[in-house]
């Protein structure tokens, strides 16, 4: 739909380094509160999602592994320092569970970030119980383990250290550079064979990922990173996630050829779905920044998700079904073989655990 910019909705066009400014009504609460902005110009400093601060807020978890038995999805636990993410990517999945906390997927989600403080306390905690087999744990598997709150807190490092003293395999996920501030541990844990990484990678287009993943790193500096990773020794892959149809998918060959030519080893890829909250998110992203692709994106997406554009279909919500979700694995299929990123990926070393110093400093007598 085309929408000349002097017509946005002031809340619309209001979002100053964010991926929006919207506060969707929360599925879960029966009263929801509307800015009445129509006599305020867009350019109003006052209005709503103008230069809004990130908070930080503490989450008093008393756990920090949470587990999943999806088939879709291929590991059982993940690990996540934070909730909510300061990224504010515009299609992200993870906006929905904001709701569970009595806040929107919109704003409240970029700006109102949760802080697991004793992270790294509670993952020695769960490291240390007599009844833990080891299997890998996945970093970042709702929100990105090394988003800007990373910077300030260090979570992510100190739960790197934890698992570093206990030789527990994890994979890290994050399209934030940030992740080679920890090559020292990093490094250590590769020669251990117990750490891998996938650097997210949605567009070599720095303008787009700009406006759509507004506080992310630059796709220069994730290929950096990439390379980075790759010349340390450190196991690395690209996802090249979501693929949006219409948008970012004749961008795979590219995106394939700078991954591999950074080091990467191997890459995977999802198709976009927009599910509960995400779809009005995106939608009004897709429509203030992309106006004269916004009908052709809708139309392409509901064409891999059986007219809608989300579906939660096991063996097909991440990849999409139809022509255009054949067209997109093919391509994949064809470049990745192309540049050498079509290999399975070499599993992570579970033998070697050794279970960590208890934080009651207890000694385990056998």
């Amino acid at each position: 739909m085309n929408r000349p910019e002097g017509n946005l909705d002031p809340a619309r066009a209001a979002a100053k380094g964010r991926g929006t400014a919207l506060r969707p009504p929360n599925r879960f609460e029966r009263v929801h509160a509307e800015d009445d902005l129509e006599q305020l110009d867009p350019a109003d400093e006052l209005l709503p999602g103008r230069g809004v601060a990130t908070e930080y807020l503490p989450d008093d978890s008393q756990t920090i592994i949470s587990q999943n038995d999806s088939p879709d999805i291929p590991f059982r636990f993940s690990l996540n320092p934070y909730r909510g993410c300061a990224h504010g990517c515009s299609y992200c999945y993870a906006r929905p569970y904001h709701e569970y906390l009595g806040l929107n997927a919109g704003i409240d989600f970029e700006s109102k970030v949760l802080v697991k403080y004793r992270a790294p306390e509670l993952l020695r905690a769960f490291l240390a119980r007599d009844s833990w087999l080891p299997e890998p744990i996945i970093f970042s598997g709702v929100t990105d383990c090394y988003q800007p709150a990373e910077r300030e807190f260090r979570l992510t490092r100190g739960c790197l250290e934890v698992a570093c003293e206990a030789r527990q395999p994890i994979a890290i996920i994050t399209k934030n550079a940030l992740v080679t501030r920890d090559l020292d541990i990093l490094r250590r844990m590769a020669a251990d064979r117990t750490v891998s990484v996938a650097l997210s990678i949605t567009t070599l287009d720095a303008e787009l990922a700009r406006t759509m993943e507004p506080r992310t790193s630059t796709p220069a500096a994730r290929l950096r990173a990439v390379r980075e990773l790759s010349d340390a020794g450190v196991p690395v892959r690209v996802m090249v996630a979501p693929i949006i149809p219409g948008l970012n998918d004749f961008e795979i060959p590219a995106v394939l050829q700078a991954a591999s030519e950074a080091g990467a080893q191997g890459a995977g890829y999802t198709v976009l779905r927009l599910p509960l909250a995400v779809r009005p998110i995106f939608l009004d992203w897709l429509e203030r920044t992309q106006p004269h692709k916004a009908d052709k994106v809708q139309t392409l997406i509901r064409s891999t998700r059986g007219g809608e554009l989300s579906s939660s279909k096991f063996g097909a919500r991440m990849k999409g079904e139809g022509l255009m979700a054949e067209q997109i694995k093919q391509t994949f299929s064809v470049f990745a073989k192309r540049y050498g990123l079509d290999g399975r990926k070499a599993p992570l070393e579970c033998g070697n655990f050794r279970p960590p110093a208890a934080p009651s400093g207890q000694r385990r007598l056998f």
